[in-house]
């Protein structure tokens, strides 16, 4: 056995290609990364830290406090009695906090569309591929008279798939069940 074959049959070593394809992803990732501009960047970053325990613990601590202080049973000073600046922080922080999610989230929704439209498209080359192989096979299979290549759903199988022929009837099968 070569040593190239015994490299790639090592447990945990990815085919060639697959590692290949992993580097590009992430040299992509990287990529796009280091596109962001500033305000993505800072969405970004405020985002992730509101969606930490830190940011719930910091939050538990200052509320907490702010609450405790402020009861009518303690012996502090009140600066918000009846809570009313409190409702008015937590409530603008709430719209801000809002806002970024839904920046970071719409750049998300964004990423996802493009990562589809890649999948459909190497969905439809692996399609158009297979469909070849299968009539190839077909042709070789009749010249060497095997009994499997008079199977009656080759030639169907042999018919390229036209996507929006795909879509037509998905949209028309998904009408018909909401009107049932």
């Amino acid at each position: 056995m070569e040593a190239h074959e015994k490299e790639q049959q090592k447990p945990g070593r990815l085919a060639g290609i697959v590692e290949r394809n992993v580097r590009s992803l992430v040299a992509r990732r990287q990529q796009l990364e280091q596109q962001k501009d500033l305000q993505q960047r800072i969405a970004d970053a405020i985002t992730c830290f509101t969606g930490s325990m830190r940011f719930v613990y910091i939050h538990a601590v200052i509320y907490g406090t702010w609450i405790i202080i402020n009861l009518p049973v303690t012996p502090t000073p009140k600066f918000d009695p009846n809570f009313v600046i409190l409702t008015m922080v937590a409530s603008v922080e709430a719209i801000f906090l809002t806002t970024f999610v839904l920046m970071t989230q719409n750049r998300m929704g964004q990423e996802a569309e493009r990562r589809a439209e890649l999948d459909l498209q190497i969905s439809l080359l692996a399609e158009h591929e297979v469909t070849r192989l299968i009539t190839l096979v077909k042709a070789i299979g009749e010249k060497l008279d095997i009994e499997a290549s008079k199977d009656p759903e080759l030639p169907e199988l042999q018919q390229d798939v036209e996507p929006e022929k795909v879509l037509d009837v998905m949209e028309h099968t998904g009408a018909t069940a909401r009107q049932s």
